[in-house]
């Protein structure tokens, strides 16, 4: 199929465009764009800088992608932005190129949702399979591992990481790492209430890879030991399975801390 441009939609003469995109109405799509096959911009969508947008993505009015970071270090470096494949992208979601303290991109990956007014700061990664609820900021340099939600109005401070298939519940401050596969939250300190267990269950792990789980959460995060003996105790009881070795890594990398 041919792309789409609405005649009121500017673009700069750097813009590349896969077929089969549509431009709507009032977008401006300046610096260096690309944008892939069957990738969908509604109207008032703005891009600046060096931006690309993969295939099959949905993005709403009044969007933002690309402009400069709110980084007071940042002097118009060449940074950008790259977004992966099938992502929605709700109204008013704003995505800042990168800055100079990292590898000079800001990443969205593969099958995202973001939800209206979410901030996604200068150098995040926001893996595959994410989920954020409305109004969710993320600081600068911020990790989101695949399959994590974020519930609403949550505010997530730079450098933290959150795990895979972890959920962070509605209105939680973070400011240290969540682990893989967990549940947290928190309005004043983030604080673990258990392992993500339905939302595995949804997810298609087993129920014997679900308990391995619970007993390592017990260990790591319930029995009076240290994260030292705690990891100790797991590699001599449990299978390392590729969920175990997951969850002990995150735990082992971390420089913000651990939610408990």
């Amino acid at each position: 199929m041919a792309t789409d441009i609405h005649p009121t939609a500017i673009l700069s003469d750097d813009v590349e465009l896969a077929e089969d995109v549509s431009i709507g109405p009032c977008c401006v799509i300046g610096g260096r764009a690309r944008i892939g096959r069957g990738t969908r911009l509604l109207p008032h969508v703005c891009l600046d800088g060096t931006v690309e947008i993969g295939e099959g993505c949905t993005i709403y009015p009044y969007v933002s992608i690309g402009f400069a970071p709110q980084d007071v270090k940042y002097k118009g470096e060449d940074t950008s932005v790259r977004i992966g494949n099938n992502n929605i992208i709700r109204e008013y979601v704003s995505i800042h190129r990168a800055s100079v303290g990292g590898d000079g991109v800001t990443r969205i990956g593969d099958g995202n949702f973001l939800m209206a007014y979410v901030h996604v700061a200068h150098d995040c990664n926001i893996h595959d399979n994410v989920i954020v609820a409305n109004s969710v900021a993320f600081g600068g340099h911020v990790a989101v591992e695949d399959y994590a939600f974020v519930g609403g109005f949550t505010g997530v401070h730079q450098f933290a990481r959150i795990g895979a298939y972890s959920m962070v519940a509605a209105i939680t401050r973070l400011s240290q790492d969540v682990p893989p596969y967990v549940m947290v939250k928190g309005t004043e300190k983030a604080r673990l209430f258990g392992l993500n267990a339905l939302g595995l269950k949804r997810r298609g792990f087993s129920d014997e890879t679900i308990n391995e789980l619970k007993t390592a959460y017990r260990l790591l995060f319930r029995e009076k030991l240290s994260m030292k003996e705690a990891i100790k105790k797991i590699q001599e009881e449990l299978p390392y399975t590729d969920e175990i070795k997951r969850l002990i890594e995150f735990i082992q990398k971390n420089k913000r801390g651990i939610c408990r």
